[in-house]
């Protein structure tokens, strides 16, 4: 079961007591597009203006706080795994520039070019077997 976003409990304690944005708004001393974009996740009302939200949707602080933000735990999950990718595959093409480079300058011994290139093959393979 997901979480509430902030926004989504602050439309629902809206709702639920039978305010229109507008309302919600002239008692939080914003304007009705303030609270849209609270409620659509799109912004957060300012931190000194909580404990007056709070009351004017009679919860406290802490209950309307314990809403999940917008951004999903898949979603975090997704970016590090394609951060992780990311990385391995740009260790992978370094081994094989540096490799490269240092052949070119005859600064490389055969063994410690092999090696390097097998780190770069070996980031490689995770990648391959991290998409399936």
């Amino acid at each position: 079961m997901q979480k509430e976003t902030f926004g989504g409990k602050v439309a629902s304690l809206r709702k639920e007591k039978g305010m229109t944005q507008l309302e919600l708004a002239q008692k939080m001393g914003v304007t009705d597009k303030a609270v849209s974009k609270w409620e659509r996740d799109l912004s957060l009302p300012d931190v000194s203006s909580l404990p007056r939200l709070a009351e004017v949707l009679d919860v406290s602080v802490e209950e309307l706080l314990q809403a999940k933000t917008a951004r999903s735990e898949g979603e975090t999950s997704a970016k590090i795994a394609s951060f992780i990718d990311l990385a391995l595959k740009a260790v992978a093409l370094a081994m094989g520039v540096a490799v490269a480079v240092l052949a070119f300058l005859g600064q490389v011994e055969t063994g410690s070019a092999l090696a390097m290139l097998g780190i770069g093959l070996a980031c490689l393979a995770i990648v391959q077997l991290s998409e399936k």
